[in-house]
């Protein structure tokens, strides 16, 4: 890459929070970040997003709990994390060299499980923001899941917004009837920004055994497959609240990045695409340096939410 389009103005902010490209990768895909060191350069993202941690630690579902799909993959690995005490005093250790934003993903079975992990994590140095997975099943209301009613929803992003000391980004669930009505809830709720979606509800079946091919029986579907919805649903959402919104959804090149951002997305975040290509994400931001040079824009800021209706 020539040095005019290395130089060339990337630059997002999500709130308070400011990256350098708006490339980020996806909570659950890309494991504590160091884990891809090998294979890109991590310095050249815009954030890395590690895999959501709970308050305890966290076995996960039997296998099998990942397949192929058309266009995707289903995934039922059950959140498995080492839980917050090990995240801080193992993880984070690791993490204290990488020149991005660390966005630390969390998630509970209760409000109050949401409040201590945020409170835990307020002591600890190099977290740019934390994002909070509201698609958990709340145990008191009968595994209701968070991100399904606006009240829940703005009950846990508001215990999280207090006992945080750095932005708040809330990750919707697409399986609900109006996702633009959880998230005003959540902004309601003092969210700082909104990254959706998380995944579709799935399943896939042998017809040959007659069984479910995941140990759980259904998963959550991702991949190029989900894009057109994501898509649709980022545009819903940017049109309904005034905190910035973060692309997730089939996302694995810069045009796909670029369709995002005219939906209204200020920042985007790379998932399933790492599995089939760990230099994905990186090639993303090479690939939008490029457009914005070859196109002569004086920032990549002036792609969100361009789009022509007429």
């Amino acid at each position: 890459m020539g040095s005019e389009i290395k130089n060339v103005d990337l630059a997002v902010s999500i709130g308070p929070l400011r990256l350098k490209n708006p490339v980020m990768t996806a909570s659950g895909t890309f494991g504590y970040a160091k884990e891809f060191e090998p294979y890109l350069n991590l310095h050249k993202l815009g954030a890395v997003v590690v895999k959501g941690i709970s308050l305890e630690p966290r076995p996960g579902n039997p296998p099998p709990r990942i397949i192929e799909t058309p266009c995707g993959m289903l995934n039922a690995i059950g959140l498995e994390n080492v839980g917050v005490e090990r995240f801080i005093t193992e993880k984070m250790k690791l993490l204290t060299g990488i020149s991005v934003p660390v966005v630390v993903n969390i998630l509970g079975d209760t409000v109050a499980e949401y409040q201590e992990i945020a409170e835990r994590l307020a002591d600890v140095d190099d977290i740019a923001a934390i994002e909070v997975n509201i698609s958990c099943p709340n145990v008191k209301k009968g595994g209701v899941a968070f991100g399904t009613l606006p009240e829940l929803a703005t009950a846990v992003t508001n215990a999280v917004k207090k006992h945080s000391r750095v932005p708040v980004i809330v990750k919707l669930s697409p399986n609900v009837t109006d996702i633009s009505l959880i998230a005003r809830a959540v902004e309601d709720g003092g969210a700082d920004a909104v990254s959706l979606i998380n995944t579709l509800i799935g399943m896939a079946i042998d017809h040959k055994s007659r069984k479910p091919v995941l140990a759980n029986v259904i998963g959550g579907l991702s991949g190029p497959a989900i894009k057109p919805v994501a898509l649709r649903m980022v545009y819903q959402v940017a049109q309904s609240v005034s905190v910035p919104v973060i692309g997730i959804g089939g996302i694995e090149s810069a045009e796909d990045v670029l369709e995002f951002m005219l939906a209204g997305a200020t920042a985007v975040q790379i998932g399933t695409a790492n599995f089939v290509n760990p230099r994905a994400a990186e090639e993303t931001v090479e690939g939008l340096a490029e457009y914005v040079y070859e196109n002569k824009l004086g920032s990549l800021r002036e792609m969100i939410g361009a789009l022509v209706l007429s």
